[in-house]
């Protein structure tokens, strides 16, 4: 039984902390909430927690300076989410704190909502390869029904990093094709880390060819650091493998509906993602090579990456903007990886509103459709 002087003594405590987290609190919201900067201040004269962190700011700025001030954001918000989640078990149910607590839990929310809506590129490309993100096997568990696997290419062997099967989506008949990056140690391994084979690609293309046979739409989901790259790949012709299925695709007469769900790696994600509609979660990232690569070739210097993230413009806005993609799905806050239920409730009704407009297309109005898509891609002058 706990007596009396030990629930005065819990509620003293309570207080004292739930003190000290209002004071935090208002420190972190304060710093995250954006200020007015004059057009004529020079940059160095900004203050970066008080000011949202703009992308020429973070190039003009030292990169580690910023990279280090989010940091801080990033980990300040996590203390206090701690905080506030053990101050929830240490206070009384009927305390008077509960509605003080509720205040700060929200507190909290509005703090980490607006630290994800000013990352940087580079926090991008690290939050679309968080190890925890959803990946094709997540998504087929929440948005279809009746999934069955199809393996192998009919040629040399079944590539793990590449899943493709038959399902029901809203009652409809389906095909879905996505890459695997596998969870653990052991999982990654056995999908190649989500780097396809020639053998993969073919397997793929094996399934959609089957599906536009019999007329079923089919959803891809990418998430990729590109092709696999080994001596093994190279021999079984894996450049052969991605050119055969991009063009393919580009004439395929189904509905092919795209979504971009972590990294979308060179030719290793575009072998499978030409299609009538190519979307991209929030924090997701698509790029012909990788910042690390990127910086490698420009300046000789892979630590480079974060300018290299920037300058290539490959996260989800900066490619809606170049009208490379269709619509940039929202996350949860935080990030996909902190909630995939609710993830696959925001991409299902974007991808409904796809498979309804494509759906009374003709074969031949789809095949038109895509090749002036990709077609466009690029044309900033004409």
């Amino acid at each position: 039984m706990t007596t009396t002087s030990e629930k005065r003594e819990r509620r003293k405590l309570a207080r004292e902390r739930l003190r000290r987290l209002q004071q935090r609190a208002k420190e972190r919201e304060l710093a995250a909430k954006p200020a007015t900067v004059e057009a004529s201040a020079p940059l160095s004269d900004v203050d970066i927690d008080a000011a949202p962190i703009s992308p020429r700011a973070a190039i003009r700025e030292s990169d580690a300076s910023v990279a280090e001030k989010q940091k801080q954001r990033q980990e300040a918000i996590g203390a206090l989410e701690r905080d506030v989640a053990e101050l929830g078990r240490l206070a009384e149910p009927t305390s008077s704190t509960a509605d003080d607590i509720s205040r700060i839990r929200r507190e909290v929310d509005e703090l980490k909502r607006d630290f994800y809506a000013n990352l940087v590129s580079w926090q991008k490309v690290q939050l679309a390869r968080h190890p925890q993100r959803p990946y094709t096997d997540d998504f087929i568990r929440l948005l279809f029904e009746d999934f069955s696997e199809i393996h192998g290419d009919r040629g040399f062997a079944d590539d793990a990093a590449l899943i493709t099967g038959m399902a029901r989506f809203h009652g409809k008949p389906c095909l879905v094709v996505g890459t695997q990056k596998g969870r653990g140690t052991k999982q990654r391994v056995a999908r190649n880390f989500g780097q396809a084979k020639p053998e993969g690609y073919r397997k793929a293309l094996r399934a959609m060819q089957l599906a536009a046979k019999f007329s079923r739409p089919i959803f891809v989901f990418v998430d990729t650091p590109g092709a696999y790259p080994g001596v093994d790949g190279e021999e079984r012709g894996q450049a052969e493998a991605i050119a055969y299925n991009i063009r393919e695709l580009a004439r395929l007469a189904t509905p092919i509906i795209v979504t971009v769900t972590g990294e979308g790696g060179s030719g290793g994600a575009l072998a499978i993602a030409v299609g009538d509609r190519v979307y991209m979660l929030e924090n997701s990232i698509y790029s012909v090579i990788s910042p690390e690569g990127c910086a490698s070739i420009m300046w000789r210097d892979s630590t480079k990456a974060e300018l290299a993230a920037e300058a290539l413009k490959i996260t989800a806005p900066d490619l809606l903007r170049l009208k490379l993609i269709d619509e940039v799905v929202p996350e949860p806050a935080g990030g996909a990886h902190n909630d995939y239920e609710a993830t696959a409730k925001m991409l299902d009704p974007v991808l409904v509103r796809a498979l309804e407009e494509l759906t009374p297309l003709s074969p031949q109005q789809l095949i038109d459709g895509r090749y002036e898509k990709f077609r466009a891609m690029g044309q900033f002058f004409a």
